[in-house]
Order: structure tokens, then sequence, then C-alpha cells
């Protein structure tokens, strides 16, 4: 089996964060599709102490020869300074979805 292709799950401060990373990351074919989640609660510690927020999660098709470029563009775009950047290999999938993903993140030129 090919685990090639990637769904990287991320979280952005607010929608429009999220919106303009996702953007980015379809112009510049580093993500076939960005799927933006509605926003929930985080509870995390940060620098010792308990915080609790709203963050907006998306979710990146990729594969994994574009996932630095891709983790590195989310980083570039992020008001975080550790933003939540995680990837899971897809096991299974419509051959016909799996091979557009990976056409629209093909290198170009």
């Amino acid at each position: 089996m090919n685990y090639d292709v990637l769904w990287v799950y991320a979280t952005a401060s607010d929608a429009e964060e999220a919106r303009t990373i996702a953007r980015a990351l379809v112009r510049e074919h580093l993500a076939a599709c960005v799927n933006i989640l509605p926003a929930h609660t985080a509870i995390f510690r940060w620098e010792g102490t308990l915080q609790e927020t709203e963050e907006v999660g998306f979710v990146a098709k990729t594969t994994a020869a574009r996932f630095d470029a891709l983790c590195a563009r989310i980083r570039a775009l992020h008001s975080y300074e550790t933003p939540a950047i995680v990837a899971l290999p897809i096991t299974q999938g419509d051959p016909e979805f799996l091979t557009w993903v990976r056409l629209q993140v093909a290198p170009i030129g």
C-alpha cells in the first residue's frame, strides 16, 4: 500500500486566518483542497498556564512529498508561535480522488 496522500489537520486562531492559510495552500499547489471546520474550544497548557480559547480547525489534503513545504507555509502565515500541524496517512480512498489530490499538488514547471 502506498501512503503518499496525507490528511493534514491544523488549527487557526479564527476563521479568517484559516481562510487566508487555506487559500494560500491551494493557490500555491501545496494542498488539493482545504476544509475549514466550525469553531471549537481548545484547552491546553502554554508556558505553564492552563489556557482556554476558541480556534478553527482545518484539514488539507496533500502528498507526503509536499508536506514540508505545506508545513512551512502554514507556519509563515500563522499567528501562533507553535501552530498545531499533524499529518495522517490516507490508507484507503477512492482511487480517482487520490489521483486528483496528487495531480493538484504536483510541482509546476
